[in-house]
Order: structure tokens, then C-alpha cells, then sequence
């Protein structure tokens, strides 16, 4: 019932404002070493980094406005999705790491847990919130010691649509652009900003990727 309950709500959406492009929450795969979500700390300096995105995360290709799975993403080309957010994750950690220049350096393991960016139809239509989250966890370099506990991140962020989404594209600030800046943002916000990341408040749209 989730799915069509979405659905119906997606349709209200349109109707009336707009409607969230994102489907029913996401499949949680273990990374070793997991516990409770801990808080990052100011004074960190990335030194290296790993990416992992499950083969576990199912992938929709569906062109509907909620299609279901853990991975939606149009942004590339057709090809290996798992692949292609990982490529993502990877390109925001290089740009994020001169702003991280603490004086311990450590290495941040990721693993995606979730990566929703829009359909064809929901972006050029409704539109709707690009749903991101994943975990990690932070290892001294010089000891090999897990730095506190492992952090759960949500790192939502509002997507364009219809017009604004093609104007924007014609601009160079393409769904992956503007992800990809996101992202490096929200990486360096984790450890430097004491409390981590904020997920924004989007509101209703945001909302519903909760159901």
C-alpha cells in the first residue's frame, strides 16, 4: 500500500504546489566496525578516503514519478549506477578535502546507503527533493584506530524542475553538478563544523521520502 499511498500523494502535490521524486526508504547494508551514530570533531585533516556502494543497493530505472529501489539516478548516461554514484562520492571528497586542514590527519570510509536523484518525468514535471544518505566513520592514519563511532548522514537537498531544471541544465549546473557541490559541502561540514552536517528542512516534499 506505501507505494500507491505515495502516488496519491505525488498526484495532490502536482496539482496543487509540487510533489517529491523519491520512493520508499532504502535498503540499510552493514560496514564493518558499525555503531551508534557518533558526532565528527574539529581538527581533522582528510588524508585519504574509501567509497563503497553495495551491489546490494537495488537500482530503478523506471521512468515514474517514485520509482522504488535504493539507487535513481539520470545524471549519466546509462551505465553501471553503482559505479557512477561512487564516481560522485569520490569527486566530492577531493573537493572537500583542502577545507578539512586540521592537524590529525585521517582517512573517511563511506558507504552509500541511499542515492535518489530525480526521474526524467518527476524533473521535468513536479520535481521534488534529492534524497542522499550514508554513513561513515573516520581512522586515525597514524594508528589505525577508529576515531569514535560511525555517523549516519542525510544530506537532502532540493531539486530543480520543469524550466528551472532545463535553464539550469544549459548552464552547466546539471543534477550531478549541483550534487556533486553539495556533497563536498555537506563531507566538509561533517569534520569541520562541530555537530556535523544539517539536513535542510525541505518541508512537505521532503516529508514524504519518509513515508
Amino acid at each position: 500500500m506505501k507505494p500507491f499511498f505515495k502516488a496519491c500523494m505525488a498526484f495532490a502535490l502536482a496539482l496543487g504546489v509540487s510533489a517529491c521524486a523519491a520512493p520508499q526508504t532504502a535498503s540499510r547494508a552493514a560496514m564493518p566496525d558499525a555503531g551508534l551514530p557518533g558526532m565528527a570533531r574539529p581538527g581533522m585533516a582528510l588524508a585519504s578516503f574509501t567509497v563503497s556502494v553495495p551491489r546490494s543497493l537495488s537500482v530503478n530505472e523506471r521512468n515514474t514519478y517514485y520509482p522504488r529501489g535504493d539507487i535513481v539516478w539520470r545524471g549519466d548516461p546509462y551505465g553501471d549506477r553503482h559505479a557512477q554514484v561512487k564516481a560522485i562520492f569520490e569527486e566530492s571528497l577531493r573537493r572537500a578535502a583542502p577545507q578539512i586542514a586540521g592537524t590529525r590527519p585521517v582517512r573517511m570510509d563511506i558507504q552509500v546507503t541511499r542515492f535518489h536523484g530525480l526521474s526524467e518525468k518527476a524533473r521535468y514535471s513536479v520535481g521534488g527533493v534529492h534524497d542522499i544518505d550514508f554513513r561513515y566513520r573516520l581512522i586515525d592514519t597514524a594508528t589505525g584506530a577508529q576515531i569514535g563511532e560511525m555517523r549516519h548522514v542525510k544530506a537532502d537537498l532540493e531539486a530543480l524542475s520543469g524550466q528551472a531544471a532545463m535553464a539550469a541544465d544549459a548552464q552547466g549546473r546539471t543534477q550531478k553538478a549541483r550534487i556533486t557541490a553539495h556533497l563536498a559541502r555537506v563531507i566538509a561540514e561533517e569534520l569541520t563544523v562541530p555537530g556535523g552536517h544539517e539536513n535542510a528542512r525541505l518541508g512537505l516534499l521532503q516529508a514524504i521520502n519518509e513515508l
